[in-house]
């Protein structure tokens, strides 16, 4: 994913190469300044990019982490959540999200999806809330946000936290609020093929509470308060100078590049409209910034089989929901439980998306398409 293609007919799925060609010079020099400092971890161009992003998304606070998946940790960790506790969350996801709950020791609680945009439906999650529930965690999957409002009234009927997994979500907006700004927290990865990525893994919380914001910098450096002093246990999860610098290089970029993978999302919603495939529904009131584009067709495989064989790349995301994943068979969950999630899961396919991509490669996508069809 991270090269461009050896085969100058296929349609790559992802293509980072083309990405850091648009950059080179400007990651060079941001890199070469750390080099010269000589300060690698928790220095100036962490701290000035968490600035940027919280002044970019609207938010008081920002810290930065290590990754995604430590990001929603954090959070978890500084409400408190911990072992014999439950997080509402979907099965409908990448691992990471339900990973985090697994590494403070709760237990994840799935509801469905909706079926229309793949996203929590919120009307389930009151029925799911119980004494144990400790945090609500909605996931703004493929690029656009849960339907927050519902479940915000959920929560604060109930008194307990939502923390918005935005790893796939960057910039996108719900009731003209950015994503990660709602809840009591947001959760951001910056893994490097993420709408705001770095080369590695790194993260970010973000919050407007300011107490929270120094616990969350607590915990991300073992809980200290400061050097050698530890007021709580905390873990190592740090973002480093070096994507710290990158992410400060693209981080002005990514309305740009958000537009520009609207753009090819209205290219494909276009040429697609009178096929057979369910393409992305847009809520109204939000925006979708297409980290992913994904459509839905009762002949997934063999669509994919034939966009393989006319040189397009695809992927799936995901193929097998987590509460049906091996590692989570002691959550008890069957196959059944869940059947709108079962459902999109054997549908889904995610079609070639990305800034640098041209409306040359995103019309032969839809040819193929439209080839398998006729």
């Amino acid at each position: 994913m991270d090269a461009a293609p050896r085969n100058p007919r296929t349609v790559a799925f992802g293509n980072l190469a083309a990405e850091y060609a648009e950059i080179e010079g400007d990651v060079t020099v941001a890199i070469q300044r750390v080099l010269r400092r000589g300060w690698f971890v928790l220095g100036s161009e962490c701290e000035q990019f968490e600035r940027a992003f919280a002044t970019y998304l609207g938010t008081q606070q920002s810290i930065a982490c290590a990754s995604g998946t430590e990001a929603i940790a954090l959070a978890l960790m500084a409400c408190d959540v911990g072992p014999d506790d439950e997080v509402i969350t979907v099965s409908h996801t990448a691992v990471p999200t339900v990973s985090a709950i697994s590494m403070v020791g709760a237990r994840p609680v799935f509801v469905d999806v909706s079926s229309d945009t793949c996203l929590m439906d919120t009307n389930l999650v009151k029925a799911a809330i119980t004494p144990r529930t400790r945090a609500i965690v909605p996931v703004h999957l493929y690029g656009q946000c849960v339907d927050l409002n519902p479940l915000l009234s959920s929560a604060l009927e109930h008194g307990i936290p939502v923390i918005e997994d935005c790893a796939q979500a960057h910039g996108a907006t719900y009731n003209n609020r950015k994503a990660g700004t709602l809840g009591l927290m947001g959760a951001f990865s910056f893994y490097p093929s993420k709408n705001l990525g770095c080369y590695g893994d790194g993260g970010a919380v973000v919050t407007n509470d300011a107490i929270l914001a120094q616990k969350l910098r607590m915990l991300r450096n073992y809980g200290q308060r400061e050097r050698y002093y530890h007021d709580i246990v905390g873990i190592n999860s740090r973002l480093d100078e070096v994507q710290a610098a990158v992410l400060a290089v693209k981080l002005p970029l990514l309305e740009k590049w958000n537009d520009r993978r609207r753009a090819i999302g209205a290219r494909y919603n276009a040429g697609l409209i009178n096929l057979p495939v369910r393409c992305p529904k847009l809520p109204a009131g939000s925006s979708h910034v297409f980290h992913l584009y994904v459509i839905q067709s009762d002949e997934r495989d063999q669509l994919r089989g034939h966009l393989a064989s006319a040189g397009v790349q695809t992927q799936i995301h995901y193929p097998v929901p987590v509460h049906l994943q091996r590692a989570y068979v002691s959550l008890g969950y069957r196959l059944g439980d869940f059947p709108v999630t079962e459902h999109v899961a054997s549908q889904i396919l995610s079609l070639p998306i990305y800034p640098q991509l041209t409306d040359a490669d995103a019309d032969r996508v839809v040819a193929a398409i439209a080839d398998f069809y006729a």
